[in-house]
């Protein structure tokens, strides 16, 4: 495996774990306005805290010390470096299309719901 890719695939595997070890904190502590059990075992600091590291880190080594994992995320890196990107000139170009394009379809939307609000008006009455 090139030492890059290797690079690569860590650090996303540590920001899995750290998104992993957030979501489970703030499942702790939306699960605990809502059940008391819950509440009562989010009081300690080892069920708070600790747990949500402890899922960090689970996920980091399953991820990190699986060699099928590996294999996977290697040739997701070198498909990825395979991409072509667009120029900025021609990103720029996209962009300008997709903001004109949202505008068009806004002003379409809005003067249907202007007219479809005003009949409605006048049949209510």
């Amino acid at each position: 495996m090139d030492k890059t890719n290797s690079k690569v695939l860590t650090l996303s595997f540590a920001i899995a774990a750290a998104l992993t070890g957030l979501t489970s904190n703030l499942l702790i502590k939306s699960f605990s306005g809502a059940f008391g059990f819950v509440a009562k075992m989010a009081d300690s600091d080892l069920v708070r805290h600790g747990l949500p590291v402890a899922l960090g880190l689970a996920v980091f080594f399953v991820l990190q010390f699986n060699s099928r994992v590996l294999v996977w995320g290697e040739s997701v890196v070198q498909e990825v470096r395979k991409v072509v990107w667009p120029s900025q000139k021609d990103m720029t170009a996209m962009t300008i299309v997709v903001v004109v394009m949202v505008l068009i379809s806004s002003v379409i939307v809005t003067s249907f719901d202007f007219v479809s609000g005003y009949v409605i008006n006048g049949l209510m009455k």
